[in-house]
């Protein structure tokens, strides 16, 4: 494809030496002849070429740079970046078969994201522009370099982004999404959501990397594609010596989080023998599992998909004696929970939000949720608390739990971006985890 020239506001040459993302507030009124997923020869008022990259028509994102410098994107330049991404993940290959081998921006693959499952590849894109760029990364990748991590895959599906009907995304965008989200319930006290639109555990697009914003849908997502071999629908995993099941038919994001490894192994190695554990969006029940094999006598694990929790009892859990499923929306739930104190209180709440008018009101929503959470772990206990919203910064969000769960509380550690989920610019930085522990 023939680039066209653009020419870059002055304001947007510094952003597109520096940053991924080009937004719409920087953008000419030339750009209204732009087509979605156009390629672009960006150059500066002297006419030097700045860069390359491809224009969304839609969202605050205008467009996502692919290569700075003369030299356009090409199938060299791509087998470059995917090479780099692979070779970056070489030290998880000893630990699991399942990877996130491309992530988006953060491995300067913008819009792309490929995770391995075992002999299975699962490619998304999540513009149009990155389109083509999927389906190449997904031959490259399926034909498999010498590698320590990836052999040649036996199947290969393309998930496209689906419908979503929250206002944000789990790897949350850093820009107000043009949509306008679900109208959210009234503004009280029994209501944690506190009126913010919320998907439950969702933290993002179908593949779509957190740091990212929704790419829009039509009406309705295009089914689950085959470009090699025949997926199953379920796919059998090994994640530091515990296995796992990942629903690739129909699950969330490209079948499983994988961001959240660090959190299932440092559960799986807690000294939780006998501990009453408490998992608050639980999804298909993968934390539960780890705490499972810590030891935990008693886990419940609440989810409003009922869909989620069956599939957690097939496949993620050992002993059912130990286990209680309860199908419910936490956020209504959680306020009139009782009943005896728990050792470990797991919460990872779905992204929010990506609108900046609406942080004020995901704050607030935030402070309830975890001054709930608070009063159900006993003195001397352990409460994780999570945040995929990318708006909410990392100290902010802290902040905010610090508030919420008060004095009683300290925070004991954070849990970093896992290898195959680097931060590559601010807006990346989407997943916090900390580890709060109650005095005694």
């Amino acid at each position: 494809m023939k680039p066209r020239r653009y020419q870059l506001r002055k304001e947007a040459v510094g952003a597109a030496l520096h940053h991924p993302w080009i937004f719409r507030g920087h953008m000419s009124s030339a750009a209204d002849v732009l087509r979605d997923g156009e390629l672009l020869r960006l150059v500066d008022g002297a006419n030097r070429i700045v860069g390359h990259g491809f224009y969304e028509a839609t969202g605050a994102i205008a467009i996502r740079m692919l290569r700075r410098g003369p030299p356009p994107p090409d199938a060299a330049w791509l087998r470059g970046r995917l090479a780099a991404a692979v070779a970056r993940r070489a030290e998880l290959a000893g630990r699991s078969d399942a990877i996130r081998l491309v992530h988006g921006e953060s491995d300067d693959i913008p819009a792309v994201v490929v995770d391995r499952f075992g002999d299975t590849l699962v490619v998304a894109s999540y513009a149009t522009g990155a389109d083509a760029m999927a389906r190449y990364a997904a031959r490259v990748l399926a034909l498999g370099p010498a590698s320590p991590i990836i052999g040649p895959a036996r199947h290969v599906l393309l998930r496209p982004a689906r419908l979503r009907h929250a206002a944000a995304p789990r790897p949350g965008s850093p820009a107000d999404d043009d949509r306008e989200p679900r109208a959210g319930p009234p503004h009280d006290d029994h209501d944690l959501r506190a009126g913010v639109a919320h998907d439950d555990h969702d933290h993002g697009a179908a593949g779509s990397p957190p740091g990212e914003p929704l790419r829009a849908d039509p009406g309705h997502a295009p089914a689950v594609r085959v470009l090699r071999g025949a997926p199953p629908e379920i796919a059998h995993i090994t994640e530091d010596g515990i296995g796992f099941a990942v629903d690739l038919a129909t699950g969330q994001k490209t079948g499983a989080y994988l961001d959240l490894r660090g959190l299932r192994r440092e559960l799986a190695g807690a000294p939780l023998a006998g501990a009453r554990v408490l998992n608050l969006f639980a999804y298909t029940g993968m934390l539960g599992r780890a705490a499972e094999r810590a030891g935990a006598a008693a886990i419940v694990q609440v989810d409003a998909s009922e869909r989620a929790l069956a599939f957690a009892a097939r496949h993620h859990v050992d002993d059912p004696a130990r286990h209680t499923l309860v199908t419910a929306d936490v956020f209504a739930w959680l306020p009139a929970a009782l009943g005896e104190p728990y050792d470990l209180v797991i919460v990872d709440p779905p992204a929010m939000t990506t609108r900046a008018s609406q942080v004020p009101t995901v704050l607030a929503a935030y402070r309830k949720l975890y001054r709930a959470a608070a009063r159900q772990v006993r003195a001397g206990g352990a409460l994780v608390a999570a945040c995929c919203t990318s708006r909410i910064e990392r100290a902010v969000f802290h902040r905010t739990v610090r508030e919420a769960l008060g004095p009683g509380f300290t925070l004991d550690h954070e849990i970093p971006p896992e290898k195959d989920h680097p931060v590559g610019f601010p807006q990346a930085d989407y997943l916090k985890i900390g580890w709060w522990r109650r005095a005694g």
